[in-house]
């Protein structure tokens, strides 16, 4: 029989590539082999990308809980890149999709999208920041506070456009959030377990165990960044079981966020609270409802005068612990307070700032031993500010503000419906994570930042006045 051309090439590559294969699996041995074993699903993973590339959000969604915490367990390198591998994907498969499927829905011209551009500009600016000291630092510490924010509005608002998408998005963050609180309930009742217990002595016991009391940080990156995620996931699931759902959605939604808020209170993070309280508060003001709302200011100041004025629960460890958030004279408010008049110093001749990736752990990291890189910072805001400036933090506000002041007005002139219930604890999760990051760099941690920005692609998607007077009239109470 003839043998064909193309046969003996095929058979060739075949043999060079086990070749190669073989010199590789003895080079790299067990690891290599690993390697080798997962490539097939690797590729198979790419494959179901490039063909519906929604999978790309689902994943970034679904790695940015465990992230942080599978670090604790073994070395796999920088995990958190791993999210930025995700949305890339994404992007790449619907930029080629788009060549058959045309141009990209509520891209040209998008409001939120050009704010993020303003602000993208004058984050590329900092990158020549000459107060820097390392340019690394900037492509690392840019990611949480411009690449996400972009992709994640960018690819959301052309990939998730279904209610189907949004209620799926809701489920995953919701029972992934309780599954997150049954790991802080083991913490708490069990105790840690040998990695969790190497983490805490690496030097985390110093702000983990206070006063002989565990504050949980179940698989979060820390406790503060527990808690806030847990007061979210915990207000928006209330606020979802009073929307006009079939009565076995709203227990479902009132049984997470019960669960989720105790997981709050467990973390004792005190800055968590405002994300319920601040979240609360605009909720009722979202539905006009100021009777309510006065109702809800009298609850509030009455349980602010109890934390502050007497000292009903002091046995209980998680309530007194939200009370030192009201004492002024609290050691940890007293050290801000004085970090953050040496910043104001240091940064009165620096407008805009020592670059971003100065500050914090990238700057301990990157540049160790600066002064942006030893100075506590806690705060978001003041994260933002030391990093780019007083130019930069107002900038990064008015970015901000107009967003949620543009969600806001579109909200109030949406009919009564469950669609809106939805959007306006939507959006009132949205507002208390930015009180709370007064308080706590919660915004720049997954999961937040990942469900923050996925949220406001939400609100673009389902406020625009066709979906409530075109095909979707049906959503509207009559």
């Amino acid at each position: 029989m003839r043998i064909k051309y193309k046969q003996i090439v095929i058979a060739l590559s075949a043999i060079v590539a086990g070749i190669l294969l073989g010199m590789y699996v003895s080079k790299a041995k067990i690891a290599g082999a690993g390697l080798l074993m997962g490539l097939p699903f690797a590729i198979g993973y790419l494959i179901a990308i490039f063909r519906t590339p929604v999978l790309s959000l689902y994943s970034t969604l679904f790695f940015s809980f465990f992230v942080n915490g599978v670090g604790r367990y073994f070395d796999a390198g920088p995990l958190g890149l791993s999210i930025d591998i995700f949305l890339t994907l994404g992007l790449l498969s619907e930029f080629f999709k788009s060549f058959d499927d045309g141009p990209w829905p509520d891209i040209k011209g998008n409001p939120v999208l050009l704010a993020i551009y303003v602000w993208g500009a004058y984050c590329l600016m900092e990158l020549f920041n000459p107060e820097a000291k390392s340019k690394i630092a900037w492509f690392y510490a840019m990611r949480a506070v411009l690449l996400y924010p972009y992709l994640l509005v960018f690819l959301g608002v052309i990939l998730m456009r279904t209610e189907e998408h949004f209620e799926r998005v809701m489920k995953i963050w919701a029972l992934f959030s309780c599954f997150a609180t049954l790991w802080g309930a083991r913490q708490l009742f069990i105790g840690l377990d040998s990695y969790e217990q190497a983490w805490m002595d690496s030097g985390y016991y110093v702000t983990h165990l206070l006063f002989g009391k565990l504050r949980v940080f179940s698989f979060y990156s820390d406790a503060g960044q527990y808690g806030a995620a847990m007061g979210h996931i915990g207000l928006i699931c209330i606020l979802f079981s009073l929307a006009r759902y079939p009565r076995e959605k709203k227990i479902f939604y009132l049984c997470c966020g019960l669960f989720t808020v105790w997981g709050m209170a467990i973390s004792g993070t005190r800055g968590a609270i405002f994300v319920v309280i601040g979240g609360f508060m605009m909720y009722l003001f979202m539905y006009k409802n100021y009777k309510m709302l006065m109702i809800g200011g009298l609850i509030a100041g009455s349980f602010f005068v109890m934390l502050k004025y007497t000292k009903i629960g002091q046995s209980n460890y998680q309530i007194n612990r939200m009370r030192t958030a009201f004492d002024p004279n609290d050691p940890s408010l007293q050290l801000r307070l004085m970090n953050q008049a040496k910043l104001r110093s240091y940064l009165s001749s620096r407008p805009i700032g020592g670059g971003i990736g100065s500050a914090g752990f990238w700057g301990i990291r990157f540049s160790p031993g600066t002064f942006l890189a030893v100075t506590a910072l806690d705060s978001w805001y003041v994260k933002i500010w030391a990093e780019c400036g007083v130019i930069g933090l107002y900038l990064y506000l008015a970015v901000l503000l107009s967003i949620m002041a543009y969600f806001g007005f579109r909200l109030w002139y949406i009919p009564p419906c469950l669609m809106r219930d939805k959007l306006v604890a939507l959006y009132s999760g949205l507002f208390g994570i930015l009180v709370a990051c007064y308080g706590n760099q919660v915004l720049g941690q997954l999961p937040t930042n990942i469900v923050f920005f996925m949220s406001i692609s939400f609100l673009y998607v389902f406020t625009k006045e066709e979906y409530y007077h075109g095909t979707k009239t049906d959503l509207v109470d009559n």
